[in-house]
């Protein structure tokens, strides 16, 4: 395999599930040369499946709040995950997830839909799900991910 998709967030917690509804996007209409992976809310229980999956290229996907307008979409740099952009609703934070996949994955790029709400018992909001689907119809449609605009 090549390329990977693995996404992370909670679909109960309206906005954050950005990250499984792209998954499940990519199930029922794969984009050609990526393979997916839902890591959920735990993605440190599916990483086995990530490294197994020996990819050559990774493609994070998570909820990111860039105080960006609600369903933006952007390439944010793995560095600055830590300091700017983590929304905490994950076991494990986020920037140690990439570090130890960056031991095995020569290529990550994450990508953050900027999402409008994250609680508990929430619906996605209709920004955020055009921002997913827009970010799978991309995909599809063979765009590099590496190119997409990336947050200032």
């Amino acid at each position: 395999m090549t390329n990977l998709v693995f996404t992370v967030g909670n679909a109960m917690m309206g906005d954050d599930g950005a990250g499984p509804l792209l998954a499940e996007l990519l199930e029922r209409d794969p984009a050609p040369g990526w393979a997916v992976i839902d890591g959920g809310s735990a993605p440190e229980n599916v990483m086995h499946a990530v490294r197994a999956a020996a990819p050559s290229k990774l493609l994070l996907v998570d909820a990111a709040d860039m105080g960006l307008d609600h369903g933006a979409v952007r390439r944010i740099d793995p560095a600055q995950v830590a300091d700017t952009f983590l929304i905490d609703t994950h076991a494990i934070p986020l920037d140690f997830l990439i570090a130890s996949l960056a031991e095995d994955v020569p290529d990550i790029v994450f990508v953050g839909v900027q999402p409008a709400r994250v609680a508990f018992y929430e619906d996605m909001t209709p920004a955020v799900r055009a921002g997913v689907q827009d970010l799978h119809r991309r995909l599809a449609a063979g765009e590099d991910p590496a190119g997409f605009a990336p947050v200032a």
